[in-house]
């Protein structure tokens, strides 16, 4: 065994970070050094990549900053410097890199909210034909 084996072997993994997929809204909190100082930046977007691989595992997070700039941070995944990850939203994609989200502007580079499976409940169309029924009688 190499030393590069063992020391990925010897990484833990971040607690603090959820599991990630393309196309979710994130916020990730990330400790900045300062000189002596040290603060928390935050930065919200829609990860576009994730990289697995070990040690070297990352995601990439892109958002739109102000005059249409697109801003993309790639984040190592065992980091220590990443203080939190929220996930805010899910988004439904058919892709597990979303580079072509690069190219969209406007209402395009919207994504549909993946919304969690009904656990067992009635159709909507079911829900509102029975009303009917009760009223034909």
């Amino acid at each position: 065994m190499n030393l590069v084996e063992s020391l990925e072997r010897s990484l833990q993994p971040n607690p603090k970070i959820p599991p990630l997929q393309p196309g979710d809204q994130v916020r990730v909190h990330q400790k900045i050094i300062e000189g002596d100082r040290e603060r928390i930046q935050v930065f919200q977007g829609t990860v576009i990549r994730l990289r697995k691989g070990g040690a070297n595992a990352s995601f990439t997070v892109r958002r739109i900053a102000s005059n249409n700039i697109g801003v993309e941070r790639t984040y190592l995944l065992n980091s220590p410097r990443i203080d939190k990850v929220e996930v805010l939203r899910h988004a439904k994609v058919r892709r597990a890199q979303l580079y072509y989200f690069r190219n969209l502007r406007g209402k395009s580079a919207r994504l549909k909210e993946r919304l969690p499976a009904s656990g067992g409940g009635k159709s909507k169309s079911a829900a509102l034909a029975e009303p009917d029924e009760a009223n034909q009688t």
